[in-house]
């Protein structure tokens, strides 16, 4: 007997509930009249280098915003990168959210460890979880680095921090003419050289107008936040020739009378009050006078090509401030122009460099090569970054450069806010004091977005910033913020009321100086009030002032846990030093396959300071081709100014050893590899002592020795910021001349390659002592 279902009957649409009948699923809408909000940071850029703020440097598009809006005159940053950023996106002090230095100088400590926390929530992820688009182009310096590998997790990434879109870079400072990029958190590489036109400013430009339009065209109604941080002006300077010719000449007066120029125009602009004087010159950085003929053209050519530098960045952002105006939300985009995340930068040492990371370990530049080579400045040869002195002057009137927390040249930089719709003044100036962790409350009162009590399920830590919208109308308003603190790597200040209490503790351009005992510093006392610039320092006049504001800086570090301090800056870039986790901790063996690409420093096997064994199993072609027709990098880990690469070489296998983009040394094989199955190996057996020590290297093919050379020096902390660990190609810029750029992949193939590390050399009973001695003052 076969039963026979009748199927169910279908509901009828037209008797459901009107409250669920085919309602269709919207997005979250944004507040009525929220604006567009557009955030720009430039790197740093020092308070006096902007003509917005009566610098030398033609920032047109900063102008213009600023004639048109408000720039602030005591804004303030916390002087070093990363730091800045993480406050500028969450709203709370740089030790609060565990980056108290940069990313790549971590350590295990609360204010120190580098990772947001999710009680944190970001700008970004507010905005976005209220109807807004988002992305973020540029650099980002704010995941930790032991994350930033193809295993992630992408978390702390900038598409894990509330953007939907991210294209940049994820470190500290990127080869402008050669970057390594992301779109997401995918590896990507521009398709074009320098040679055809590519430059990385006008890159991400590109992209962000790009998206700027798409989202005016596909969702009109939605407003958008964009985060565009540019590479630029961070070291390398990098720029085409005819951006440097328009500075050609001025800057031969040097940095002295730079000074009294760019003060006189602040005075005229109203950026500072008619008595402001000149801040001291600092200790142990020359004046003019005292250069020589060739160390005057070298710094004269440095300070150029950073002008044109900043001058093409600015002139970038006009195209997307222009291309704003032309889609018809100019009007109606709440524009923040941050010029500079800290002061003007003095790491390039006195002498100014055209090799970053040799001063970031210690070793001056020589100027006679560096005068020999003035052409070559902001090309793909060069790392460059000016002297000590023109940072300096670029912060005028203000002491001190970036790093230094404690003065205002490290620490206070130019703001321009733009807003037609919503700010009735025009090109006027505020006074207000006010920090980087203000932009996120200011940003969400614009918006009319409240601040959350909870983020993705996460209850929230207390934002410290305060809005600064009261200031849009009133330029005599009482000021919202009344305290801050500043400290990094030492040094340390409190500002409380219109006075400052302030001790410096270390120079930027000695990042591998001996410790200095804290207790030795010494404190300066300023009012601010009568005395913008630092000028005048009172402690001896005043000690019970001074006294009262040590006490204050001692309950905001206690409470934003700064402490214990640490003044390293240069050793805790390599982790094991540093004292922070470390990826690959405690492995004697890392295989990789032959597509392994893009492995950040702290991703890739840490070769410094031991002995180690390279070694790659290929497979040679068979075909008619003599041995010679072989070549291409086996493995390589840098670039052109620090790196190593293994390679062949019309068939010989070759070593080539790149400390600082200075000392290069080459190691060749004597004999050709013949096609087949082979192991080609490089050894290096470290002489031990001090890091940074020399040791020696021999080649083998299937086990015999076909080489052997001596590197008398090695790389102590770090290569490279901006470059990565790669098989079977060196991206980016070339470890060694002896292949190209980007066009130098293995032309065999690898089957895998295995590399073998002997224990790192130890601290030393005394460098154990000393570490614990620092972190426990």
């Amino acid at each position: 007997m076969t039963t026979s279902l009748a199927p169910p009957a279908e509901p009828d649409r037209r008797h459901l509930p009107l409250d669920v009948a085919g309602l269709p699923v919207v997005p979250v809408r944004p507040p009525d009249g929220a604006p567009n909000v557009l955030v720009v940071l430039v790197d740093d850029m020092g308070f006096g280098a902007s003509s917005a703020y009566g610098g030398p440097v033609r920032m047109p598009t900063a102008e213009r915003l600023a004639s048109n809006g408000l720039r602030y005159s005591r804004f303030h940053v916390t002087s070093l990168c990363s730091p800045t950023r993480q406050a500028l996106l969450t709203g709370r002090n740089h030790h609060s959210v565990g980056m108290g230095v940069t990313s790549e100088m971590s350590t295990s400590e609360p204010g120190y460890h580098g990772f947001r926390p999710p009680s944190a929530g970001t700008l970004a992820q507010i905005l976005g979880g209220n109807g807004y688009s988002t992305a973020a182009f540029g650099k980002w310096h704010q995941t930790p680095p032991v994350e930033v590998t193809p295993s992630g997790p992408f978390n702390r990434w900038p598409t894990g921090e509330g953007f939907g879109t991210f294209y940049g870079f994820m470190g500290a400072e990127m080869n402008h003419w050669y970057p390594q990029l992301y779109a997401g958190t995918s590896p990507y590489e521009p398709d074009r050289t320098p040679e055809e036109g590519y430059h990385l400013t006008e890159d991400l430009v590109d992209q962000t107008v790009t998206w700027v339009r798409t989202q005016r065209t596909l969702t009109p109604d939605r407003p958008f936040f964009c985060y565009l941080a540019l590479g630029a002006t961070h070291a390398p300077f990098h720029v085409a020739p005819e951006w440097i010719e328009r500075y050609e000449g001025r800057f031969d007066a040097g940095w002295d009378a730079m000074r009294e120029e760019i003060l006189a125009r602040q005075k005229e602009l109203g950026i500072v009050p008619e008595d402001t004087e000149l801040a001291p010159w600092a200790d142990g950085v020359p004046h003019w006078d005292e250069l020589d003929d060739a160390a005057k053209r070298v710094a004269v050519r440095h300070m150029e090509t950073y002008a044109g530098f900043a001058e093409h960045a600015d002139r970038q952002v006009g195209r997307l401030v222009d291309a704003l105006e032309q889609v018809g939300a100019l009007e109606d985009t709440v524009v923040v122009y941050l010029l500079g995340d800290n002061g003007a930068s003095g790491e390039g040492g006195i002498e100014g460099t055209i090799r970053e990371h040799l001063v970031g370990h210690g070793l001056a530049d020589d100027v006679a090569d560096m005068d020999a080579r003035r052409d070559e400045f902001g090309s793909p040869s060069t790392y460059g970054m000016y002297p000590v002195g023109w940072a300096l002057a670029m912060n005028t009137p203000y002491q001190w450069t970036k790093q230094v927390a404690s003065h205002f040249g490290g620490t206070r930089d130019g703001l321009v806010v733009h807003w037609p719709a919503g700010v009735a003044a025009r090109g006027e100036i505020r006074h207000q004091f006010h920090h980087v962790i203000d932009l996120l409350p200011t940003i969400c009162d614009v918006a009319g977005v409240p601040l959350p009590e909870t983020v993705n399920g996460v209850a929230q830590q207390p934002v410290e910033g305060v809005s600064m919208r009261y200031s849009f109308d009133s330029a005599t308003a009482p000021e919202g913020r009344s305290t801050q603190y500043f400290e990094m790597v030492g040094n340390r200040g409190i500002y409380h009321e219109g006075w400052t209490a302030v001790t410096r503790h270390g120079k930027p351009w000695k990042m591998t100086e001996e410790p200095r005992p804290f207790e030795n510093d010494v404190w300066e006392l300023y009012d601010t009030r009568t005395d913008w610039s630092q000028a005048r320092d009172l402690a001896g006049t005043d000690p019970e002032r001074l006294a009262a504001l040590r006490e204050v800086f001692v309950t905001e570090a206690a409470k934003h846990h700064v402490f214990p301090l640490d003044d390293r800056v240069t050793e805790r870039e390599n982790p094991e030093l540093a004292g922070r986790y470390d990826l690959h901790h405690g492995r004697v063996r890392m295989v990789f396959g032959p597509t392994t690409r893009r492995l950040s420093e702290e991703a890739a096997p840490n070769v410094k300071n031991r002995s180690h064994r390279v070694a790659v199993d290929v497979d040679l072609p068979h075909a008619h081709l003599p041995p010679q027709a072989t070549g291409g990098v086996l493995v390589a880990q840098g670039g052109r100014f620090g790196g190593w690469s293994f390679y062949l070489l019309d068939g010989r296998p070759c070593y080539a050893y790149n400390r600082y983009g200075r000392d290069l040394t080459v190691v060749r094989a004597r004999t050709l590899v013949r096609p087949g199955r082979h192991e080609l190996a490089m050894e290096f057996t470290y002489d031990g002592g001090p890091v940074g020590s020399g040791g020696t290297v021999r080649l083998l093919v299937d086990g015999v020795v076909v080489g052997e050379g001596r590197l008398e020096a090695t790389t102590a902390y770090y290569f490279a910021f901006d470059e990565t660990f790669n098989v079977g190609v060196d991206r980016g810029s070339p470890v060694v001349d002896d292949y190209p750029p980007l066009d130098n992949a293995f032309t065999g193939h690898i089957e895998r390659v295995v590399v073998d590390l002997e224990p790192g050399t130890p601290l030393d009973a005394d460098d154990v002592a000393m570490l614990r001695a620092k972190l426990s003052d």
